[in-house]
């Protein structure tokens, strides 16, 4: 396959961090294009015409444009095989999956309750329940990926994955929430292992 430079849009701190991350423990090249939230770039008729959803992120190809971190996790492991950033066997790559899904479907929706109530419900009191629930739902689903997952030094057990880079900007989202990470023996572990990588520390850079 012809190894074109990718384009990815992103904003820091968001989900799109993981993706950055991905990218750069592949060695891939790719141009970064920063999404500017507090200007409302995402809703630009220029974004709009890469993303129609107004969300970051997005992945541009040589085949088209991919959008929702998952996918984009997927395709960078699956195109990067080299990189060995995703199991190879049937079972293993859909519990990565498995693990991703659980992430966009629930936590993030759950972290999103706080700054971006007004999403599910207009009225104050509504969107001011939502966002006392946070820290509650949050510390579920820590709870539950602390005795599901990382078994090993990482989501998966032994090898890195794409779950690593998710998990880690998910993560990095609990002090936000009033969630203290450090509750969480195995996630507060993971987050200061991967604090250390280099591609990491390149995609905060």
């Amino acid at each position: 396959m012809t190894q074109e430079t990718l384009t990815l849009y992103y904003t820091p701190g968001t989900c799109a961090q993981a993706v950055r991350i991905a990218l750069e423990e592949a060695g891939a090249s790719y141009d970064l294009k920063r999404v500017d939230f507090a200007s409302q770039q995402q809703r630009s008729p220029e974004y709009l015409a890469v993303n129609p959803k107004g969300r970051v992120p997005a992945l541009v190809t040589a085949e088209g444009t991919l959008t929702e971190a998952p996918a984009l996790l997927a395709y960078i492991a699956q195109r990067f095989a080299d990189a060995k950033l995703a199991p190879t066997d049937l079972f293993g790559f859909a519990r990565m999956q498995e693990f991703n899904s659980f992430l966009a479907s629930t936590v993030h929706i759950n972290h999103a309750h706080r700054p971006r109530a007004s999403r599910w419900a207009d009225e104050p009191e509504a969107q001011a329940a939502m966002q006392r629930k946070v820290p509650a739902n949050m510390t579920d689903n820590f709870n539950y990926i602390e005795a599901n997952y990382l078994k090993g030094p990482w989501v998966l057990g032994e090898q890195y994955s794409v779950c690593d880079a998710y998990l880690f900007t998910v993560a990095g989202w609990l002090k936000g929430d009033a969630v203290d990470i450090a509750q969480f023996n195995k996630v507060n572990d993971h987050f200061q292992r991967m604090s250390a990588r280099a591609a990491v520390q390149r995609a905060l850079a």
